[in-house]
């Protein structure tokens, strides 16, 4: 028995139903997805770098995992290599096309949006302080790129790399990397796309969309947490960043995490699935799951703007993906709303963040240049396939209340 000093803190456990609303900070991993990983967490323990019969099971399991994620990027297999999350990845993009940069002289700026993730912002900051000229794209206040000024920084020349995500994790607005990646193709620049946010929600054919690096996360889509993969397109210069080892075609040093991995390329084959309906001429095809989502998605937004005064979708509504809605409250806090919403067992998550002792809104929502009482009360409420209509009803009837009572302390 371990000392008292010793013992690890209790785990505190929710036995009530929660209506679940904050699907873009992590899922719940699929009952299929949690059935393929368990073999490998128990007898299934083979190193997939050992030659004998154990440890290659383990190696055809990491194999069989990178043809399912390669099915939803549509994608070569040899084009995807596995990393520990979506940090990672966006981080072995950047370092590992900027060390190859490096070596060609003239070629020292990287152009980034105004609304990226930490993921990207705070490795590009360092870069930044170590040579590196970053210069940021504006946004519209739909969160929309504005593709004349990223054209504009291109013809200025110089630029390394290209790095902007497909969907924004805060707002859900869908950008433009399609011509994105053709600007930054015609004047010779390497394009790296976060598509932590968009992967496993909307279709994605990298065989038709100019990306030549793409970072994912599989507990965006159902999948374990700490496992993630990097796209990185054949003959793209590129070198590793986590060296140690020939693990991933010498391309990422290190033990494959092979339980991870399994979880990983069963929610992706998974996703994938969810973008076709299945049905045939004698039976016509039920609504896909996206679209299902997106329908509950908009009957929560409609109901809100509905039944409480002065509150604003924040994000253009034509280009976002299905399952994300922000929505700011005028005049009031997130923390606020948060606190008072998880009373209610009700999860969504702050388009505010808690900076130097004060409440400051989010740099995505100061880059689209939002009213200050809009961007103070931005909430984000995002969606998965296991969100139920009782649960939008739920929130529905609870949201408006939580947000009188607080007005009536202003």
């Amino acid at each position: 028995m371990f000392p008292q000093a010793a013992r690890a803190p209790a785990v505190r456990t929710y036995n009530v139903p929660m209506i679940y609303l904050d699907n873009n900070a992590t899922t719940a991993i699929d009952d299929h997805v949690r059935a393929a990983m368990l073999p490998y967490l128990a007898e299934r323990y083979g190193n997939p770098s050992s030659v004998h019969r154990f440890g290659q099971e383990a190696r055809q399991a990491v194999e069989r995992a990178r043809f399912q994620v390669a099915g939803l990027l549509g994608c070569d297999p040899k084009e995807v290599l596995f990393t520990s999350g979506g940090t990672e990845a966006d981080n072995a993009a950047l370092h590992g096309v900027l060390a190859e940069a490096a070596k060609a002289a003239g070629n020292r700026r990287i152009l980034t949006s105004a609304v990226e993730h930490s993921a990207v912002r705070e490795p590009l900051a360092w870069l930044a302080r170590n040579g590196w000229q970053v210069t940021e794209i504006d946004v519209d206040s739909s969160g929309l790129l504005d593709l004349n000024q990223l054209e504009e920084e291109l013809k200025r020349g110089g630029v390394a790399l290209v790095t902007v995500m497909w969907a924004n994790n805060e707002t859900g607005v869908v950008l433009n990397v399609a011509a994105v990646g053709e600007l930054a193709h015609r004047h010779g620049a390497v394009f790296h796309c976060d598509g932590v946010q968009a992967a496993g929600k909307i279709p994605v054919d990298l065989r038709t969309v100019p990306i030549d690096l793409l970072s994912l996360s599989a507990h965006k889509f159902h999948g374990p947490k700490g496992v993630g993969a990097l796209y990185l397109r054949r003959g793209v210069r590129w070198s590793p960043f986590v060296r140690g080892g020939p693990q991933e075609r010498e391309r990422r040093g290190g033990t494959e995490n092979v339980t991870g991995i399994v979880g990983m390329g069963t929610a992706a084959e998974l996703a994938a699935a969810e973008f076709t309906p299945a049905g045939s001429a004698a039976a016509p095809a039920a609504p896909s799951t996206e679209t299902r989502i997106a329908a509950l998605r908009d009957h929560l937004e409609h109901g809100l703007l509905q039944r409480i005064p002065e509150c604003f979708v924040n994000g253009d509504p034509a280009h976002r993906v299905p399952n994300t809605t922000n929505i700011g409250f005028a005049g009031l806090e997130a923390e606020a709303i948060l606190l008072l919403l998880s009373e209610q067992d009700l999860c969504a998550s702050a388009g505010a963040a808690c900076a130097s002792g004060s409440l400051e809104p989010s740099h995505v929502l100061r880059a689209m240049k939002l009213p200050e009482r809009i961007a103070h009360g931005a909430v984000r409420f995002s969606l998965s396939r296991y969100t139920t209509e009782e649960e939008i009803a739920q929130a529905l009837e609870i949201l408006p209340g939580i947000i009188a009572r607080l007005r009536t302390l202003l």
